[in-house]
């Protein structure tokens, strides 16, 4: 928006006064003030005679122009303008909550969580052996010395690492909030909510490079790592892919997991990347048919022909691009396909609840800390997980 601001011709005592003044307005001539945004930069000039536009916000995203200041929602509506009341919050989605669970006997208090492995072993007797067929524990009639069993235990500990946020509101922002209705501090908070979801969701994905631990999918702890086998077609591309050859990369990883279990546990869980999903969601089986993908797929995995249960695919963002060789988040990258069970004693994430200080007056502002500790997601079994890349 711009603004014209003209000055009639001065007199002898007006031109006095200007050369006592600021360079501000030059008289008899016509002046343009352009309203830029604080959303660019900083401080800096706004026109050929060196005038300076100010500091920017704290957060360079507010804007103000001279009217209106986005940080208490204090916006100049028309008289012709109806402006909706209702909020309206960033997209955001996370879904670490359906994809494991919570290890809740961790305190605010604890630095570090652990756990135990425990590995029993048994020599077999009569000089057997410990092989298929043999290694049993018997015994004879005359036999004067009976083996037994060792029990080795080792401990894993990972860090649980402090979170806070700071909420903090001025006196004049909560006055101007409640005149028009719209809650400050109420606005801040859920912001500060997402912003906690958000970053677990993070940690329990994929982990943190700055404090150098990894997270469910890309767990180091895994070695059932591979790529997905080309189609008819050449391909590794579900895209590219016949419902029967994909069934197969789906049965292919659960038969895996099993037997890395010793063909004690079937993974009852499968996350692909979104695309994948919705590939499999909206294609049929057939020309001729009705059926979906996904649901061939759910109908007629090893999971569920053997009666053992039934599988649950879901999509997840953050196999995107998660695979080897991959850049996470970018499609067109590698993807991965993730095989696990949802179980406590098998995958979990300790944390703690979301705690906050006393509210504190400093000055004009109103301050309050939210804290909690994030672990680090535990991978008890890691034979009872599988990734398979390149989908």
């Amino acid at each position: 928006m711009q603004r014209n601001i003209i000055v009639p011709k001065p007199g002898r005592l007006a031109l006095a006064l200007a050369a006592m003044s600021a360079p501000a307005l030059i008289l008899g001539h016509a002046r343009t003030f352009d309203h830029q945004t604080f959303d660019a930069q900083g401080t800096r000039a706004i026109n050929d005679r060196g005038d300076m536009r100010g500091t920017a916000f704290e957060h360079n995203y507010r804007t103000h122009d001279g009217r209106t200041v986005d940080s208490t929602g204090a916006f100049l509506v028309g008289e012709l303008e109806r402006l909706d009341p209702e909020l309206h919050l960033p997209l955001a989605a996370v879904t670490w909550s359906r994809d494991i669970d919570v290890r809740e006997d961790v305190s605010i208090a604890d630095e570090l969580s652990s756990f135990t492995l425990t590995s029993f072993g048994s020599a077999g007797n009569l000089g057997s052996g410990n092989g298929i067929r043999n290694g049993k524990a018997w015994i004879g009639k005359t036999t004067d010395q009976i083996g037994g069993v060792s029990v080795d235990m080792a401990k894993v500990a990972n860090a649980l690492t402090p979170w806070a946020l700071e909420l903090k509101y001025t006196i004049l922002e909560l006055e101007s909030a409640a005149k028009l209705g719209r809650p400050i501090d109420t606005q801040k908070f859920e912001a500060l909510k997402l912003k906690h979801q958000m970053d677990i969701d993070e940690q329990v994905y994929v982990g943190d490079s700055a404090i150098n631990v990894t997270g469910l999918f890309n767990n180091t702890l895994v070695t059932n790592v591979a790529n997905v086998v080309n189609g008819a077609l050449a391909s590794p591309l579900w895209s590219n892919k016949t419902p029967a050859e994909i069934l197969k990369d789906v049965n292919e990883i659960l038969l895996s997991t099993w037997a890395a279990s010793g063909w004690a546990v079937m993974p009852t869980e499968i996350r692909i990347p979104p695309t994948q999903f919705g590939y499999i969601s909206t294609q049929i089986v057939s020309t001729a048919g009705n059926v979906s993908i996904l649901k061939y797929l759910l109908e007629n995995n090893i999971l569920v022909t053997s009666g053992k249960g039934t599988i649950n695919i879901q999509p997840a963002k953050w196999l995107v691009g998660a695979g080897s060789g991959g850049t996470l988040g970018t499609a067109g990258t590698v993807d991965r396909m993730v095989a696990y069970t949802k179980a406590k004693n098998f995958v979990r994430f300790p944390m703690t609840m979301l705690q906050r200080t006393p509210v504190q007056y400093d000055a004009i502002f109103h301050k309050s800390s939210y804290y909690c500790r994030l672990g680090v997601t535990e991978v008890v079994y890691p034979e009872t997980l599988a990734y398979r890349d390149g989908l």
